[in-house]
Parts: structure tokens; sequence; C-alpha cells
């Protein structure tokens, strides 16, 4: 099994490493790289606009440099999200409350390094999960029902709730504001068109891109609208700024290697898209580190984490997606229609009928990961020259730059006062010392959990014990309320002990 594989796997390299692949391989990692700083111009955009190129081009050199744009746009995505707060892609919107903060210490060259070395690593446990491990991941995603999807996804909103710094209690106010604003739109079982207010632009619900570009972009350069100065005058333009000390390498390893494995693990489940996969990581990092206090000020855990399961999931979201034909998300629902285009059916047999592009395409998994460290290493000082450009040149020009971005999605001017509404709440919120993570998380949520809760309920006959019944699902119930019941000790002990230091500090 393994020797064949290795066979195969060798096959692959071979077709990955004819020029004519090689050069559409290159191109899509470069174009996606690029695309994948701006703002709002994500792996969704490029995608789209390059789509109609895979008409003319042969099947291989195709999926090829559709596959590159994708991995190559999100470690682009992370360079926003680091240096400039912006998450061009939305799952970087995790990496923005460490990374950011990280840039504006004058380490944004070392979170940009530790993104590179997290993302490697991560791809390649993917790529080496997809080679032995597919068959068993397709098994275990078919025993995930809509009542498994529920139950996980539970647990993931209450993880990502309490994730956010201060009060618990805030992080539920938003993630539940996230929850409505997930509801806005057509009613997928009923077809009724829910808090629109009558706008016919709302009819399709509000946009994701333009939620996370105008909480995190707009919101903080409103927050910071009277600084004149560039972001981070400290920061230094040398390569070798981005290796990392030995010190920080053994801070980022192991939540490397925990935000690679919950990549891979939802990665396996067809449908969950790889924004909750970066929360799901951030939270878990969070909870068990000795100081959460300090998330959210600059921990390059909290990059680590994230970018590797961004990275991780970013491969084996194929698995499903090839072996299957069930896109994990919108980007993977692009590249099946590129493979159906080419007259090329996704399923079990691909492997066997078309192994040309299978093994072809896991082979320049690793050359396009490859290729992306040696790119980025000299570009690291156009990245980081971002920072010198003063605020009142950098404010206009990355506005701009939202609005093209948003716009191209839809063609639709409403989405940008869909911008600029979420950006004046965002900076609203923002004063008032919330959160605004959780909103995001919310709202991707959302109607996921609301769709898989009806469809759970329509199997049983309204019977809610089917939560319990099922063993996977039981099990992620029951670790939903551990954490409600772990989060309401915390809540007690903090009361405790400011009425104790009340007694203490009372005069006699």
């Amino acid at each position: 099994m393994i020797s064949q594989s290795l066979h195969d796997l060798w096959f692959g390299f071979g077709v990955a490493f004819q020029l004519h692949n090689l050069m559409w391989s290159f191109f899509g990692v470069l174009v996606g790289n690029l695309i994948g700083v701006l703002p709002g111009m994500g792996a969704l955009s490029a995608i789209s606009i390059l789509l109609p190129l895979t008409y003319v081009m042969q099947p291989v050199p195709a999926i090829l440099m559709l596959a590159g744009i994708f991995y190559g746009s999100q470690y682009g995505g992370a360079i926003g999200a680091i240096l400039l707060n912006l998450p061009s892609h939305p799952p970087h919107a995790v990496t923005c409350l460490d990374g950011y903060p990280l840039t504006r210490q004058g380490k944004g060259g070392t979170a940009l390094g530790i993104t590179m070395i997290c993302s490697f690593f991560a791809a390649s446990v993917g790529i080496i999960v997809m080679i032995f491990a597919s068959p068993l991941l397709v098994e275990i995603a078919f025993k995930f029902g809509p009542t498994e999807i529920f139950s996980i996804m539970l647990l993931g909103l209450l993880a990502g709730a309490t994730m956010s710094r201060g009060s618990p209690l805030k992080g539920v106010a938003m993630t539940l504001f996230g929850l409505l604003c997930g509801c806005v739109g057509t009613d997928v079982n009923t077809g009724t068109i829910r808090f629109s207010f009558g706008l016919i632009d709302l009819s399709d619900g509000l946009e994701l891109v333009a939620i996370s570009m105008g909480l995190f972009g707009v919101a903080d350069f409103l927050m910071s609208a009277n600084r004149m100065a560039a972001i981070s005058t400290n920061t230094k333009l040398r390569v070798r700024d981005m290796r990392p000390s030995k010190a920080e390498m053994k801070e980022a390893f192991l939540p490397m290697v925990r935000g690679t494995l919950v990549g891979t693990l939802f990665g396996a489940m067809p449908g969950t898209g790889p924004t909750i996969t970066t929360f799901v990581s951030y939270a878990l990092e969070r909870k068990i580190s000795r100081t959460p206090e300090k998330f959210g000020t600059g921990m390059i855990a909290g990059v680590a984490s994230p970018e590797a399961s961004s990275h991780s999931k970013t491969q084996v979201d194929f698995i499903p997606t090839m072996s299957l034909g069930i896109p994990g998300d919108a980007v993977m629902a692009l590249i099946l229609g590129a493979l159906l285009i080419q007259g090329i059916q996704p399923g079990p047999q691909l492997i066997t009928e078309h192994p040309d592009i299978f093994w072809g395409l896991i082979a320049s998994f690793w050359i396009g990961n490859l290729l992306l460290m040696v790119l980025n290493v000299p570009l690291i000082g156009v990245w980081v020259k971002l920072l010198q450009v003063p605020y009142r040149y950098l404010f206009p020009s990355a506005l701009f730059f939202i609005a093209v971005g948003v716009y191209s999605t839809q063609n639709s001017l409403f989405q940008i006062w869909e911008v600029l509404a979420f950006g004046v709440i965002g900076a609203i919120l923002m004063w008032l010392e919330f959160s605004v993570a959780p909103i995001l998380l919310g709202f991707v949520l959302g109607p996921m959990v609301e769709e898989n809760f009806r469809r759970a309920l329509l199997l049983s006959r309204g019977d809610m014990m089917i939560f319990l019944d099922r063993p996977i699902s039981a099990w992620f119930v029951g670790a939903s309320f551990l954490l409600i019941a772990l989060q309401i000790g915390a809540h007690v002990r903090r009361v405790l002990r400011r009425r104790k230091d009340a007694q203490v500090v009372q005069p006699a």
C-alpha cells in the first residue's frame, strides 16, 4: 500500500515537473500571493476572474493553476492581516488579533517568518494525509450527518464566543449579533426573505467579505484616523528579520502542531469552511494557554496555530472535493466547477481514471509551497515597506482597494455601503471594548447551524434526543456543556475574588 502510494507520488512529480505544468503552477502561486495581499481580493475573486482562462487549457495545468491561486492567496492574505490588519480572506481575521499587534511592536517580519514556516509545515502534513489517509478520512466524513455537524458547530460557536479578551458575556453578545446577521436573507427551507427591511439587495443576505473588511479594516482605520505617522517606524527591512529566534520557534512549535491537527480534522469534513477552522484553533490555544489574557496583544501562538490550521485544511480540503465531489467552501466549489468544465467527474473513480490530475496535483502542492517560500523571501522588503507609508496616504489607498475588492465580488455598490456600515459598527464596538471577531464567527456558522439543526429535527420528527442518541453528536454536546460549566465556574471565582479584595481594602 505504502510502496504503491510512493510510486504514484513519484509519477505525480513527473507530471508536475513538466515545463508547462510547472509554469502554470508558478503563475497561479504568484497571482494568488499578490492578489491575496490586496484588501478584499481573496482566492475567490482571483479564481473567479481567471476561471474563463481554463476553458482553453488542458485539464492538468488548469487545475494546477487554480490550486496554486488557492494556497498562494492563503499566505498573501496573512501578509495583509499581519502588516495592515486587513484580512483579504475571512479566515485571516483571526490572524489580525495577534499578528497586527506584533507588527505594532516592530515584529512584523518575525510574524511573517513564523507564518511561512507554519504554512509549509502544515501544508506538508496535509499533503501526507492526502496521500496515505484519504480512504480513512473519506470514511470518517461519511459518519458526519446534520446531527454531528450541528453539534460540532455548536461547540465552535461556544468556543469562539469565549475566546475574546474581556468579559465572556461580551463575547457571547457579539456571537449572537453575528448569528442575527447570518439570518438576513432568504431562508433556504421556506424561501421566506427575513430581516431585509424591504431592500432587495439583502435578499441574498449580507456579504462575508464586506463584513470582514468593515469590522477589521475600516473600523481600525476609523479608530486611527487622526494618526499621521507610519504604522511602525521601528520595523526593519532586512530579510534576516524574518528568521525567528529559538525561543520564538519553541513558543510557536506546539501551537503549530495543534493547529495542523485541527485543520486536518476539519478538512476531512465536507461543508465546513476554513473560517471555523482558524477560529477553533485560536480558541483552543487561548483555552490551554497559561496566560490567556495576553492573547490579542501580540502572542506568537495566536499567529502560528490559526495559520497552520488554515494551510493544513487548504490541502486536506481537496479530499472531499476530489473524492466525494463535495466542496468544503466557495473556492472549492469553483475548483469543482473547473473539473466539471473539463469533462472530469469528481468521485472515488477520479484517482484511477485520471491519475495524472490527482497525483500531479498532490506533487504540485509541495512544489508550489516551496515556490511560495522562495518568492516571499525577496519580497519581504516590499511587504514591510508598506509600514513606512504615512497613514494619510495609506488610509485612502487601502479604502480604495477595499472598495474595489468588495465591488468586484458581485459588482454591487450596495456592498460598499455594507462595508461602511460595518466599519462604523466595528469602530463603535471597539471603542466600547467589545471584541468584533466573534461577530464574524457567528455570521459564518449561523446559517449552517440553523440548517443542520432543522434537518436533524426533520429526520427525528422533532425529537431533540437525536443529539444525544448519536455517539459523535453526544460527545460534542457534552463538550459544549463542559465549556459552559467552566466559564460559569471561572466567572464565579472572579466575583468571589473581587468581593474578597473589596473586603481587604475596606477601612476598619
